[in-house]
């Protein structure tokens, strides 16, 4: 019996649940069309409909929000991106135009050069490649017989000598650098009261700095001295700044002495150079002996007067 009453129980709440929910609707739908007039039994409903109201426009301010965010981020990514891009590229430009730079500063030294040393037929070269040994200092050029590069002739920079053309192709050589053990210059110290001579010369225990050596021990060489090229040797022209002597060490027989040198060209940063393709510049006066004091003669055929200018 007690069954049956609480199934008659839930079968009327069950229809007093539908009741409501059919009126909601009736309320929601003819409000929506304007056709309902408030009344108090309506601002009940309304109480009851406000909660939900509420919740469906919160979500939808929520789902805006969420949108907007989404779409915000996006964008904002997108422009991260297109930022980093045009920053690449600047930074890409940046180095570009810092190598340009650079190039143009050493090239205009050059024609700087080409055009205060009026002496020299000059060829501008740039440098291609380097020799991998360790017991050689050679670089290579892109220029070659084509461009009128023979073998022997100097390579310089605005700063000083480099070195000689060892082997000439059709359109890249072989430099041998003043760095080399096989290489010798014919110098001499700049300074007027001193322009003693030696040669120059690359030393394998120490690759960056050459020797000038034969020089004797009496001889006046400083630290400091500015040591060119003497021309002998019909290789280097005359006048050519070699480096700057670094220090002077006894050689080991005692009767000789070399200067360490410090060079004018900084070959870890040979990037552009110059051949001499001709030189203007008269080759320099053969030695010649002093002339020979009468009854001391050590060649008898010659004749003191003629030395002297006391001819007959």
């Amino acid at each position: 019996m007690s069954r049956v009453r609480r199934d008659k129980n839930s079968a009327q709440k069950n229809w007093a649940l539908a009741v409501v929910l059919v009126s909601i609707f009736c309320i929601i739908f003819f409000a929506a069309r304007g056709r309902f007039q408030v009344t108090a039994s309506s601002q009940t409903l309304s109480l009851i409909v406000s909660p939900f109201q509420q919740a469906v426009s919160w979500v939808g301010n929520e789902m805006d929000y969420v949108t907007t965010n989404i779409w915000e981020i996006a964008t904002v990514h997108q422009q991260n991106k297109m930022l980093r891009s045009e920053v690449e590229q600047l930074r890409y430009q940046n180095l570009q135009a810092s190598e340009f730079a650079a190039e143009n500063e050493r090239l205009r030294a050059l024609v700087d050069y080409k055009q205060s040393a009026l002496q020299f037929d000059m060829l501008a070269a740039r440098v291609i490649g380097r020799e991998a040994a360790s017991w050689s200092s050679m670089i290579v050029i892109n220029r070659g017989t084509m461009d009128g590069v023979e073998k022997d002739m100097a390579v310089v920079t605005p700063q000083g000598l480099v070195g000689r053309i060892s082997e000439a192709g059709l359109n890249s050589s072989q430099v041998q650098l003043i760095l080399d053990p096989r290489s010798s210059v014919g110098t001499l110290v700049q300074r007027a009261a001193s322009r003693v001579t030696g040669i120059v010369e690359g030393d394998i225990s120490n690759p960056t700095m050459p020797r000038m050596v034969n020089i004797p021990k009496t001889a006046d060489v400083l630290v400091g001295d500015v040591i060119v090229t003497s021309g002998y040797g019909n290789v280097y022209p005359k006048g050519l700044v070699v480096g700057l002597v670094s220090s002077i060490e006894n050689d080991a027989g005692g009767l000789l002495k070399y200067g360490l040198l410090e060079t004018a060209v900084d070959f870890q940063k040979l990037e552009d150079v110059a051949v001499i393709i001709r030189s203007r510049e008269a080759p320099p006066e053969p030695l010649r002996p002093p002339a020979q004091t009468p009854g001391t003669e050590t060649d008898p055929t010659q004749d003191p007067t003629a030395e002297r200018g006391d001819g007959p």
